[in-house]
């Protein structure tokens, strides 16, 4: 029996050096500190069940309850490392590093002179591998939606891995609401009120003056102060980076598209003709009234003509050194922030300077991504105005110049690359418009062809 009782009480190990433990048992006849040794959950629960049996609760409640309090412990934090565990934001890590291009590599270092082709059937699981990847999460639809925050912001939940909000997180959220929708919203919709009414107002009234020096002067005063207005309604928080590469006139600034707000940002620091979509709704009244006193280009992309006039009308502007910069968003579509989808190489056929600039926005006090697929534009602002703030930083890349022999595609990646650099984006070759048009088969096309270069050679032998 003793034997038995010294086993079970070497569970104690959490004890093994107190004095108080090696006082109380060596008298007894139980295993001194030199003995105790920790166990797993089920000993410890033996070795409280056989103190209890003992009398120990009775004769030493100090220590009894000692050595119960440690064992709940010990297993609240088990409790908590599991569901930790449990609440991880990913399941399938993405070996990102692996692709045809490196297989290609590997094979041809160990590809030996032969007649026949460098098949291998386990090829099969590359693709079936890179197919489940992609069913699970790709890299382009997961562009078109909110980021995904690390922490709460307090605002809208964006991450679905987290469920539990304490009572505590509660109240702060229901403070947060009435500041934002009671106090912060009504001044916000009313400066924005006052901003976009008087660049409508402001830019009809001036777009009736003749062609002159003043009527471009009062131009530019009137979409400067407006847009600061604007600014202002959304409590943007600008932070310009390198302001002696600002885009000069006759230049064409090119810029990451995330929201149409991103025309308000880079607006406040400087004036441009801009380049668009035509829109509808509450932007298509603000376009037509824009275009009245300053050169602006809106164009519709589906009609071929537009696009044609579109590009004269940038040569013709470009070549005239007096005309603002133009503001052109290659991407075509609005992208979440957290890469740089491919340019379209119009914007680099045109030739001239090109001045790079990098938007990017903290998601931390409010999400800037437009999904316009899901709101309309005034349900977009009203999204925005009640936010915590738009802070964001503006950095004014170096001007670049297409080099001798190079296309426009390359000239457009090299641009790209610069941009999602500085910004600390995701440099992605994909087309922005697979947001609302399928694959073409050209991008199939081209991993087949990749493909058949691991099997026969790049020279087709």
């Amino acid at each position: 029996m003793r034997h038995i009782t010294c086993i079970s009480y070497g569970t104690m190990a959490m004890w093994r050096d107190s004095p108080r433990v090696s006082a109380w048992t060596r008298p007894r006849g139980y295993p001194g500190n030199t003995w105790l040794q920790e166990t797993d959950g089920h000993f410890q629960r033996v070795a409280l069940d056989r103190m209890s049996a003992w009398g120990v609760a009775n004769q030493d409640p100090e220590l009894f309850h000692r050595v119960w309090a440690t064992l709940r412990i010990q297993k609240g934090v088990k409790e908590i490392e599991r569901l930790q565990r449990a609440a991880t934001n990913g399941i399938i890590q993405r070996d990102a590093g692996f692709s045809i291009e490196t297989e290609i590599a590997e094979r041809k270092a160990r590809r030996k002179a032969q007649i026949r082709g460098d098949f291998e059937l386990n090829d099969v699981f590359y693709f079936s591998k890179k197919g489940v990847e992609s069913i699970v999460e790709d890299e382009v639809t997961q562009r078109f939606t909110s980021e995904e925050l690390v922490s709460w912001n307090l605002l809208t939940r964006t991450n679905n891995n987290f469920q539990y909000i304490s009572v505590r997180v509660s109240l702060i959220w229901v403070l947060g609401v009435f500041i934002r929708y009671c106090i912060l919203c009504p001044l916000r919709i009313t400066l924005a009120a006052i901003g976009l009414s008087w660049l409508v107002i402001g830019t009809t009234i001036v777009g009736q003056l003749p062609s002159s020096r003043v009527k471009n002067l009062l131009s530019e005063l009137v979409h400067l102060m407006c847009y600061r207005i604007c600014a202002r309604g959304l409590s943007a928080t600008i932070h310009y980076h390198n302001k002696e590469n600002r885009p000069k006139k006759g230049g064409i600034c090119v810029a990451n598209h995330t929201s149409p707000i991103d025309v308000v940002i880079l607006a406040n620091d400087g004036c441009y003709a801009m380049v668009g979509q035509v829109h509808g709704g509450l932007l298509g009244v603000i376009q037509r009234s824009m275009v009245k006193a300053c050169p602006h280009v809106w164009f519709e992309r589906s009609e071929m003509k537009d696009r044609q006039l579109v590009t004269k009308r940038l040569t013709d502007h470009v070549s005239d050194k007096t005309k603002l910069p133009i503001l052109i968003f290659p991407e075509g579509t609005c992208i979440n922030n957290t890469s740089v989808m491919m340019f379209k190489k119009g914007s680099f056929e045109i030739g001239g300077t090109i001045y790079p600039v990098a938007i990017k926005y903290d998601p931390q006090f409010g999400d800037a991504f437009w999904n316009s697929s899901k709101y309309s534009m005034v349900s977009y602002l009203l999204r925005m105005m009640t936010s915590w703030a738009i802070v964001c930083n503006v950095w004014y890349l170096p001007p670049m110049t297409r080099q001798e022999g190079e296309d426009a595609v390359s000239f457009a990646n090299r641009v790209k690359s610069e941009i999602a650099r500085q910004g600390g984006l995701v440099d992605l070759s994909w087309d922005g418009g697979l947001k609302r048009a399928k694959v073409k088969e050209t991008f199939k096309e081209e991993q087949q062809k990749t493909y058949s270069k691991m099997i026969v050679g790049d020279d087709g032998n």
